[in-house]
């Protein structure tokens, strides 16, 4: 069978044949891999290609030294790092391609996600990252699951419901997140809710634990319950967004800053430039739906979500 390769595909390879450093290698050959057409006629290049990209990290990790960052830890972007955790075939890369750039390999058989894969969600104005983990299940678990799952602001537990043994699996990963001691998953997602059977089965899913967790049911391969799920994200982080208008002119209200919540407006100018910090007497506030209005705030007060604030020393 021809390996019928794409044009990104060759121009991956072209990059990959140009590349000076491991990092560029790395880069050319994960794109090589994304854009390659998944059939027999190319079994032996995919397996090439993984060889190919072992080889890069391991030369990339010995020029590092011991101090290189190891591959399986993704930095922070964005207001915030969300992995996807959960048994194989349970669509968490599908789930990852439907709300991000990334390409994270999609396959109908286990253990497809080798290494993390992030790409970055938009709620509204604001980017959120999610990384797409390898499966957790009795049959395997990568050793290093636990740093990536403490590196994140939270997880997500992803699970199918039609799934066999769906019950199974989901005490599986909590049980094994439990004794990791990492922080329990702050949502259960149902994904393929669009195939036969899975909303009954998650309506079961839900009775027995949305007293532990919220329970969100989506279907990455249709687009069903997105919106709600970035949304949701969005909450469960935690966070607040809020503008700065300089005075006597407009805010940016495209751009916000992001903050924890139960940040005050002093955190918030120093979010902003560290000179407001050192000299701020106290701020302006002002609401989106009120454009004219203001209130004088002070220091101490705390930042609600989109808030704008004029910062005055």
């Amino acid at each position: 069978m021809p390996a019928n390769l794409t044009p990104d595909y060759l121009a991956a390879e072209r990059q990959y044949r140009q590349a000076q450093t491991a990092e560029q290698k790395i880069a050319a050959i994960e794109e090589m891999i994304a854009t390659l057409p998944k059939h027999k006629g190319t079994e032996k290049l995919q397996a090439d290609l993984r060889r190919r990209l072992s080889q890069a990290r391991a030369e990339s990790q010995r020029k590092g030294g011991p101090h290189a960052t190891p591959a399986y830890l993704i930095h922070r972007e964005g207001a915030g790092q969300v992995a996807l955790a959960g048994p194989p075939n349970a669509g968490k890369s599908q789930l990852v391609a439907a709300l991000t750039h990334a390409r994270p390999e999609v396959a109908d058989y286990p253990f497809t996600t080798r290494l993390p894969v992030p790409g970055m969600m938009q709620y509204e104005n604001v980017p959120i990252q999610l990384v797409d983990t390898p499966p957790i299940c009795e049959q395997f678990v990568e050793p290093w699951m636990p740093q990536v799952l403490r590196g994140a602001n939270l997880s997500v537990l992803v699970v199918d419901p039609n799934s066999a043994d769906v019950l199974g699996e989901i005490e599986f990963v909590l049980n094994t997140m439990a004794g990791w001691r990492v922080a329990a998953p702050k949502l259960l997602v149902g994904n393929k809710l669009d195939l036969s059977g899975s909303a009954e089965n998650f309506a079961t899913i839900q009775s027995l634990y949305r007293d532990r967790l919220p329970c969100i049911g989506v279907s990455a391969a249709a687009g069903l319950g997105l919106e709600r799920f970035a949304r949701e994200v969005f909450r469960a982080l935690d966070v607040v967004r809020f503008y700065s208008k300089p005075p006597g002119k407009k805010p940016d209200l495209e751009t916000p800053y992001v903050l924890r919540r139960g940040a005050t407006v002093l955190e918030a100018a120093a979010h902003v430039h560290r000179d407001f910090a050192e000299h701020l007497k106290f701020a302006r506030l002002f609401r989106k739906d009120d454009a004219h209005g203001s209130l004088m705030v002070e220091r101490a007060h705390l930042v609600e979500d989109e808030d704008i604030l004029e910062f005055h020393a």
